[in-house]
């Protein structure tokens, strides 16, 4: 192993099987940059460079592979040299040179290998971000149908914009065996090791949820960052959080997906705490750090228990009331703020964004000639939910129990909706929610054609809204008030109600709709 500049950092004596790299962490590290170390040695048998050659000149990020024939026939002292490449035209991750004589090399190494990571850091630069932005590659290893994961991976592009990270690329694959260590197998790990190096990336979103071991592995041999589809999600609800409700839920679930991942032993994990009255082993810091998380974990629960109990307490007002609750679920962005923000005149913040709403609001409004009706908007599903979420969010959820009608609101204007409708109801199917009334929503009707939309709407027994458009609520109104009937909770004088042209469903118009009370903006 040779540095740069030409000073011999380690000799190695391996056998007929192969060499044994030592640990190389004390030098550069971080995927920007090439290690400054170059591998020489020999084959004894006079072949060139092997599949194992440059596996290592990937993974360690090697200057140059070089190996010098060395088996005392005509060819010794014959050399072959590889190296890695910038980002290019054909996607070629290195460069294997002709075989040449050990005696006819003539190179300024250190004036070339300073001009080749010259080449990677313009390739780095050639992505123009807007602010401040992470780069990141996505990665979909699974036996699921390609089409599947395509729509899956597109998914996981809209969640990486939302959480502020740029996806320079992505990759799906479908593999015969999937790896249980890395998922990805050894010649694809390879490729993507060099892609963020010229890409400048430092950062890897899978789209499969990883274990702890998986996750380790991965980062240990490419030395990047790593995210499964979990951490993304949570990362956008930390950052989306706002109230004291919500922020306690995702630290909840934050900690305890966290817990199971305190696994690491560092040298900086084995010292052990002792001293007087404590003598013997003691506890570890894994330990102790463990035991934080557990004891955190414990009084964010308490503290969620007693806002579960002023929850109880509202609703049971609203029972003795008899107020009807309505709540308003529905995949993530399907415009669940939007038509909440519509029907009751407030100005909740809206962004065609993956959970750019997170907080639940409740909100009391009337209608004409109706009585007053409890609206609530609800955070938006995703499929594959993480368990920590639903576990943390189990108070939000338990909600849901008491409305007297589910609004399920969906984007009719999107491609995958059908998959959209599946997810939700089969959540609210775990929620044991599949018993209360529901309405189909259909929104954004006004990006489709007239006759298409109500193809839908009677194909899946719906009714469509534009959630910028109050012209088009008369239906929705209509089908709550049918579906209330059917559940023996019927708004009085609906029946009565005519829109017309003269109500023009202006918001700022009080006489057909209008705000009551707005109540303390209290997470469900």
């Amino acid at each position: 192993m040779v540095s740069r500049r030409g000073s011999i950092e380690f000799v190695i004596v391996g056998d007929q099987r192969g060499i044994t790299i030592p640990d190389l962490s004390r030098y550069r590290t971080g995927i920007l940059r090439l290690r400054g170390l170059r591998l020489i040695h020999t084959h004894l048998q006079g072949e060139p460079l092997n599949e194992e050659d440059l596996t290592d000149l990937a993974l360690l990020r090697l200057d140059m592979m070089v190996a010098v024939h060395a088996n005392g026939s005509k060819t010794s002292g014959l050399t072959h040299t590889a190296h890695l490449l910038p980002s290019n035209p054909n996607d070629k991750v290195w460069q294997i040179d002709p075989p040449s004589s050990i005696r006819h090399i003539d190179v300024d190494f250190l004036n070339w290998i300073q001009s080749l990571e010259d080449e990677f850091q313009k390739g780095q630069k050639s992505i123009p971000l807007r602010g401040v932005k992470e780069k990141a590659i996505l990665i979909s290893v699974s036996k699921d149908r390609r089409e599947r994961l395509e729509n899956s991976m597109e998914e996981l592009k809209e969640l990486a914009e939302s959480s502020g990270v740029f996806a320079v690329d992505s990759i799906i694959q479908r593999p015969q065996n999937i790896s249980p260590t890395t998922l990805l197998g050894e010649g694809k790990l390879k490729e993507l090791l060099v892609r963020c190096m010229q890409w400048g990336v430092d950062l890897i979103i899978f789209d499969q949820n990883l274990t702890p071991g998986q996750m380790s592995t991965i980062s240990d041999l490419t030395e990047l960052r790593v995210l499964d589809r979990t951490q993304l999600i949570l990362d956008i609800f930390a950052q989306r959080a706002h109230t004291l409700d919500g922020k306690i839920q995702v630290e909840l679930a934050q900690l305890k997906y966290l817990l199971p991942r305190l696994a690491k032993k560092t040298l900086a994990l084995s010292r052990l705490t002792g001293g007087i009255g404590g003598r013997g082993p003691g506890e570890t810091k894994l330990e102790i750090d463990r035991r934080r998380v557990r004891d955190r974990i414990r009084l964010l629960e308490k503290e969620l228990e007693r806002m579960c109990r002023r929850r109880e307490q509202r609703r049971s007002r609203r029972a003795k009331a008899g107020i009807p609750i309505l709540s308003i679920v529905g995949y993530t962005n399907a415009g669940k703020s939007t038509l909440f923000n519509l029907l009751t005149q407030s100005h909740f913040q809206v962004e065609n964004k993956l959970f750019s709403t997170l907080d639940t609001a409740t909100r009391r409004l009337r209608f004409p000639a109706l009585h007053q009706v409890v609206m609530t908007d609800t955070v938006g599903f995703i499929r594959d939910l993480p368990k920590d979420l639903m576990g943390a969010f189990q108070p939000t959820f338990d909600e849901l129990k008491e409305s007297d009608l589910i609004l399920h609101l969906i984007d009719m204007s999107h491609p995958h909706f059908l998959e959209h409708i599946e997810t939700v109801e089969k959540i609210l199917i775990e929620l044991d929610l599949d018993t209360i009334p529901r309405l189909r929503v259909f929104n954004k009707e006004d990006r489709l054609d007239r006759e298409e939309g109500k193809g839908i709407c009677k194909k899946y027994d719906g009714v469509s809204i534009s959630a910028l458009s109050p012209e088009s609520l008369e239906d929705f109104f209509q089908g709550i008030d049918r579906k209330l009937w059917e559940g023996g909770q019927s708004m009085d004088g609906m029946d009565n109600v005519k829109l017309t042209n003269e109500d023009s469903f202006d918001i700022s118009n009080q006489n057909w709709m209008r705000e009551v009370r707005e109540n303390d903006r209290e997470p469900s």
